[in-house]
């Protein structure tokens, strides 16, 4: 994990495109089964999109045929982090880049074994770099 950044709004206008921008900052949600991820099966890591921090393997992906990517974990317990979210009358879990407080998407309890989990992830918030 990288150490944790800041950036001022007007930086990070500058870094992203607009895209990038209003999921990583304004918490928005690409639209399901738009994203340049949803069906890659490259393998490789998933990075974050705003600072670099890898976040997702490739070998965590699986097809939830929700139309986003989505992972069972994150490549390390202290590559994302989570905070409850209220938004849209009802209540989720945010995932978000540890490094940069990114917004990634959210997680549910509803995912396959090892962990149940399903990170359900937006593309526009991820980079990819193979393995």
């Amino acid at each position: 994990m990288k150490k944790r950044m800041e950036r001022s709004d007007a930086e990070w206008r500058k870094k992203l495109t607009e895209e990038q921008y209003k999921v990583l900052r304004l918490k928005y949600t690409e639209p399901p089964f738009s994203g340049k991820f949803n069906e890659s099966k490259v393998r490789g890591i998933y990075h974050c999109a705003g600072c670099g921090n890898p976040l997702f393997a490739s070998s965590a992906k699986f097809d939830s045929g929700t139309g986003w990517p989505s992972f069972w974990e994150p490549i390390a317990s202290v590559a994302v982090g989570h905070e409850e979210d209220y938004s849209h009358s009802m209540v989720r879990t945010e995932v978000h880049c540890s490094s940069c407080a990114g917004h990634l998407g959210h997680v549910f309890s509803d995912g396959p074994e090892p962990s149940g989990q399903r990170y359900c992830i937006n593309s526009a918030a991820l980079n990819f770099k193979t393995e």
